[in-house]
């Protein structure tokens, strides 16, 4: 390479020295970096300042003590103020006469990377022409030879300012490319709208973060662009824009199911005109659902802190109401009596049962997504509601594109599925009908869930607080939890619930899930399977043999240690509790400690939220028990 570059070096010279003009260009520092021979013959140089590294000062006084610029009376402070005009890097264009009488033209450019270049032209001859054009003509006024001149020398400085404009301009180009590839990066929309709110800037961004949209859209008016609904949300940031006040927008975009974040500022420089608007969009459905999970966990939280000792105290009366009714029930009662006493210990009963109801949705309850083939989880759920359907009630479940297996916590979801085809087939009655079920997926965002039924549909104060605890429109019959669960269940899980009329009649409620797409199974390996329990154990090895896998087992954690170095061990599926001096704790630091390479999982029966528990959490991946294959699969799958 450094050949390479000398070549290349020698190339550049001799073509600067073919050029008629004397060229220097010196750096940000003022050191001579590339010259021609011109230059040096030109001012008749010595080597020293010829030379790359040579310094400007120095060769400005050589040059004013040569008699360059002409007698001065201080040749420092000529050198002085030559060298600090030097270093404000302003183009500039001059003539001046050379000791030696002839003329030359200086033409110096500042470089975008710093530092200076200058041309240095002999204009003698073009002077001489002047000198005779003014001597010899006896038509042409002084007056019109003052004008040639000082065109001419006009043109002069105009062809050197149109040279420095061109080169401004060549950097603006760059600077404008470096910018939309920039923009081109960014995973946001980036666009600019004039005051007739039509598009004059956008990145190709927009089809990314709302599904459906076009790409190109300059010169589109807002609403071609984004459609109706969309235009309808932003309209007015845009217009408090125009008014000069910034603001940012969060909206989701129907269509898709694309939660977006957009921020408005005015295009206005310092107090002058707001000339329209900017516009940053971006795609925030992923940090939506991961935000309303955590909001859901916290309000769960706080719902458990209030009603936990309500539910306690509650319980204990209830315990003694019946054991009292029990004693009554005993004795020799009339039959008002015993009607009365069998009335009451019905309603302690359905009391207890509304506890339970209220510690399911308060209580501590943890996701347990699993991959889940829709169309078999659809069966299931047929299999299931079709004998709670009375004769001429009918139950349609369709799903009208094929779906890959996702990640999905089919308990909760079973349990809200349920809870929506019971209500509907109480709303419906005695009058029949159908309830309809369609699942689908939505732009490989969501999971939609739509329950359908030919009832009644929503009334006002329903489609108001049906979502909300123990509101319910059924009388002492229901609870009021029954849709409050479904929400409750939904949010945890990072999607939305929505409930409706339909045009035709009838009620409508909308599931959305967040779409994560199932993990590739686990390959088969050789697992070390420790758990003290010989029914679970043999339980665990069935599902794991079943999965492909090869299994040792050890009942201990000092019996596991014997056995871990065997060839082959690629992960430990160990409980937490086990017999002796040694828990599951204790094998996962031993192993951590020798460094082993085998993954490691811990099982446990403990509730969420035990100090033990989360000690174990904080060592590696924990499955729950009571487990089943798929959650088991799942949870390996997850961990490799």
């Amino acid at each position: 390479m450094p050949e390479r570059e000398e070549a290349l070096e020698a190339l550049t010279r001799a073509g600067l020295n073919l050029i008629q003009q004397a060229l220097s260009i010196y750096d940000s520092d003022l050191k001579l970096a590339v010259w021609n021979r011109r230059f040096r013959e030109m001012f008749d140089l010595p080597e020293r300042l010829a030379t790359s590294g040579a310094d400007f000062t120095e060769t400005i006084r050589y040059l004013v003590e040569r008699g360059e610029y002409g007698p001065v009376d201080d040749p420092e402070q000529a050198v002085r103020t030559r060298v600090a005009a030097a270093r404000t890097f302003q183009p500039h264009y001059m003539e001046r006469e050379r000791p030696s009488g002839r003329w030359i033209s200086v033409e110096g450019a500042p470089l975008p990377q710093g530092g200076w270049v200058t041309v240095y032209t002999d204009i003698t001859e073009i002077k001489l022409q002047e000198s005779l054009l003014r001597a010899r003509s006896e038509v042409l006024s002084g007056e019109v030879l003052a004008n040639a001149e000082r065109l001419a020398q006009a043109n002069r400085a105009l062809a050197a300012t149109n040279a420095a404009l061109e080169e401004a301009q060549r950097e603006l180009t760059e600077m404008e490319a470096r910018t939309r590839l920039t923009t081109e990066m960014m995973p946001a929309h980036i666009a600019h709208v004039g005051r007739d709110l039509r598009y004059t800037y956008s990145n190709r961004r927009l089809s990314q973060v709302i599904p459906g949209r076009p790409s190109d859209i300059l010169g589109l008016t807002g609403r071609e662009a984004l459609g109706d609904e969309v235009f309808a949300r932003i309209r007015p940031c845009l217009l408090r824009a125009l008014e000069g006040e910034p603001s940012v927008l969060e909206f989701t975009a129907e269509d898709s199911g694309t939660r977006i974040r957009s921020a408005f500022t005015p295009d206005r420089i310092g107090e002058g005109p707001i000339n329209g608007v900017y516009i940053l969009s971006m795609d925030v459905t992923a940090e939506t659902q991961a935000r309303e999970a955590l909001i859901q966990t916290r309000k769960r939280e706080l719902t458990a802190q209030l009603t936990s000792g309500l539910a306690h105290d509650f319980a204990n009366l209830l315990t003694v109401i019946l054991g009292l009714q029990g004693r009554l029930e005993r004795m020799d009662l009339s039959e008002e009596g015993r009607q009365l006493v069998a009335a009451t210990i019905a309603a302690a009963r359905r009391g207890g049962g509304l506890l339970d109801q209220i510690a399911s949705i308060s209580g501590k309850r943890a996701l347990n997504p699993v991959a889940t083939v829709l169309a078999r989880f659809l069966s299931d759920l047929r299999l299931m509601a079709g004998p709670t359907l009375p004769d001429g009630v009918a139950l349609e479940i369709v799903m009208p594109d094929p779906i890959p297996p996702v990640m999905l916590d089919a308990g909760a979801l079973q349990d809200a599925a349920l809870n929506l085809i019971l209500n509907a087939r109480d709303a419906i009655g005695g009058r029949g009908g159908t309830i309809r079920l369609t699942a689908r997926a939505v732009r490989d965002t969501w999971i939609e869930i739509l329950v359908e039924d030919d009832g009644p549909g929503f009334s006002e104060p329903a489609l108001e607080h049906a979502l909300d605890p123990f509101f319910t429109t059924k009388g002492g019959v229901g609870s009021g939890l029954g849709l409050s669960m479904v929400y409750d269940q939904i949010k945890l899980a990072g999607g939305t619930v929505r409930i409706g009329n339909r045009p035709g009649g009838g009620a409508a409620v909308q599931l959305r899930l967040p779409l994560r797409r199932a993990d590739e199974p686990a390959a088969p390996m050789l697992v070390l399977l420790v758990e003290d329990d010989p029914d679970i154990r043999e339980a665990v090895r069935g599902m794991l043999r079943a999965a492909g896998h090869s299994v040792i087992e050890a009942a201990s954690a000092d019996e596991a240690l014997t056995l871990i170095d065997l060839p082959g061990v690629g992960l430990v599926l160990s409980d937490v509790n086990l017999p002796g001096q040694r828990s599951g704790l204790d094998l996962a630091a031993e192993l951590a400690a020798r460094t082993h390479p085998a993954r490691l999982v811990l099982m446990t029966s403990l509730p969420p939220g035990n100090a033990r528990r989360q000690s174990a959490e904080a060592l590696a991946p924990v499955l729950a028990k009571p487990f089943d294959a798929t959650q088991l699969a799942a949870c390996l799958g997850a961990s490799a």
